[in-house]
């Protein structure tokens, strides 16, 4: 089956945009630039890998998001929160039904293309904060996608029930090269290191027992391990 995958460029989705080609077709990749702080840092890494693999990669503007919804991931919103991603304080980042926005057009892109599915790397770590990234809601996304297309468009979560130690792990496995990805939420020249996502981060490698290539401004304690 044909898949379009949503590839930001993080190491979530271009783990499972690397696991896609190796499963099965992937007929083209989506990125959103939605208006974040970091999508600019993060969106080229996304067409190196989809470059590299030579799958179409396209960037669809959804500028509207940053007008009109309320979020300090935003450029329009306030400063990024640090500390852990578990934290009440990161709620501050949620971007109001994203993946719900995100989701419909592929879904349509998908059929339009003759896709026959769409591939997500949403996973356990993100069910904390992230409403739209919990198994319940992509159950029911996934019902209203293959309702609402005549080509019955399925929605593939592979990574819902992992976490991002294991997502590392499968990444190394399958050769990514994790330099080549983005994740600090403050779109800095380098990854911040104490914001949300960069702690996920870099505990993500401790945990896994891989060495992070990635370069940080700071690399304080980190706040829990588990």
């Amino acid at each position: 089956m044909k898949a379009c995958v949503l590839l930001s460029g993080g190491m979530d989705s271009v783990t499972v945009f690397h696991q896609a080609l190796r499963d099965g077709e992937v007929a083209a990749c989506l990125s959103f630039d939605y208006g974040a702080k970091h999508n600019a840092r993060e969106i080229p890494f996304a067409k190196i890998h989809a470059d590299r693999a030579g799958v179409p990669h396209h960037v669809v503007s959804l500028d509207f998001m940053d007008r009109m919804f309320t979020s300090d991931l935003l450029r329009s919103g306030g400063e990024i929160p640090e500390g852990h991603y578990a934290e009440e304080s990161m709620k501050k980042t949620v971007v109001p039904f994203r993946n719900g926005i995100m989701l419909s057009i592929a879904a349509g892109f998908a059929e339009s293309i003759g896709a026959g599915a769409v591939t997500i790397a949403a996973h356990s770590g993100d069910h904390a904060i992230y409403p739209d990234c919990r198994e319940p809601f992509m159950r029911g996304m996934g019902e209203a996608m293959e309702q609402g297309t005549y080509a019955g468009i399925k929605l593939l979560r592979p990574f819902i029930d992992m976490d991002k130690a294991a997502i590392a792990r499968r990444g190394a496995e399958l050769g990514v090269d994790f330099a080549e990805t983005w994740s600090c939420y403050k779109g800095g020249e380098i990854h911040c290191g104490v914001c949300g996502t960069c702690v996920e981060r870099r505990e993500a490698f401790l945990l896994a027992g891989l060495q992070d290539p990635t370069v940080y401004e700071q690399t304080p304690e980190l706040p829990r391990l588990f």
